[in-house]
């Protein structure tokens, strides 16, 4: 299991799947999904840890959002952890609104919230790669443009010795066994059932477990 400090502070940071119906006004609401399963279990299961948890997510939030706020949502946070999902915006304003983000400015762009990160902070990283369920024909098209961002996100996480969470594979595994809407409705925002998945992935990461 990997070595959670006391008092940790743990930031999630991404887009709507982590933002979850968020309270902005209320600075410790932690959404409705995943980052709340996750911090509730951890904090449960290391009680004497006296863990602390930040959620940050902002709904249709890409990298170059990211960018515009992290010293804010996370420089000045001074976290111990920070675990990131984004990704999949790129890939729908692209096919939505005809707005695409090149996979070298994907790359480039994340590659500096990460040198930021552990230039100021020293925090360690949890990586989570951007997925897709392909529930509808259109749906298919998007993973020509993010399957390459998906690579550049293992890419990264080799880069800096991250943790990582493998999640367009783990949702792909556990459609093998019933349907996809099952997980995520629309492909992209998970169900209370797809948010459960991503928690219990996060935290095979952190206990040094493989979901696949």
């Amino acid at each position: 299991m990997v070595h959670i400090e006391q008092n940790a502070l743990v930031l999630f940071q991404g887009d709507s799947i982590t933002d979850c119906g968020r309270n902005y006004e209320e600075p410790s609401s932690l959404g409705q999904g995943y980052a709340l399963m996750a911090a509730a279990r951890l904090s449960m299961e290391q009680p004497q840890k006296r863990l602390r948890f930040v959620n940050r997510g902002i709904s249709g939030n890409r990298v170059v959002d990211l960018r515009g706020r992290w010293e804010e949502d996370c420089i000045r946070l001074d976290p111990t952890w920070v675990s990131i999902l984004v990704g999949i915006n790129e890939t729908g304003r692209k096919y939505r609104q005809g707005e695409p983000t090149s996979v070298e400015a994907f790359y480039e762009g994340y590659r500096e919230l990460l040198f930021q990160t552990r230039e100021h902070t020293g925090a360690r990283l949890i990586l989570m790669e951007p997925f897709l369920l392909p529930v509808t024909e259109d749906k298919k098209e998007w993973r020509e443009d993010l399957d390459p961002k998906i690579a550049a996100v293992r890419e990264l996480s080799r880069e800096f010795e991250t943790l990582y969470v493998p999640l367009d594979g783990i949702f792909a595994a556990a459609s093998s066994t019933i349907e996809m809407t099952y997980w995520a409705e629309d492909g992209v925002h998970p169900t209370p059932a797809g948010h459960a998945l991503i928690a219990q992935s996060w935290l095979a990461a952190i206990q040094g477990r493989s979901m696949l």
